[in-house]
């Protein structure tokens, strides 16, 4: 785990939020269309559009997220889900209550 690459993907509000959203997916975005559940996290595409930026910056943010380690991608189909990493954020957040 990478402390300071999880600060520098948590500095930006919209990386922060999506973050928030994926906590509970049922709260923040409608029943997903095609598969019917949130199994496998959320589509890019609801994540964009609950975001209000254009696929290519939300994209970049996961992938930032991505290799932070915050987040899991899961392709089905064209289509990528992506779900938060429980393990490295409870690992994260005791770093950082053991460090201050």
């Amino acid at each position: 785990m990478d402390v300071l690459k999880i600060n520098k993907a948590l500095s930006n509000l919209t990386r922060l939020d999506i973050l928030k959203w994926l906590k509970d997916p049922d709260q923040h975005f409608p029943p997903h269309r095609e598969l019917g559940h949130f199994d496998f996290g959320v589509c890019v595409l609801y994540i964009q559009e609950k975001a209000g930026l254009s696929q290519s910056t939300v994209s970049h943010y996961l992938t930032q997220m991505q290799n932070a380690g915050l987040v899991i991608p899961t392709r089905v189909g064209k289509w990528t889900y992506y779900r938060r990493d429980e393990d490295t954020i409870h690992s994260y957040l005791q770093t950082l209550n053991k460090s201050l």
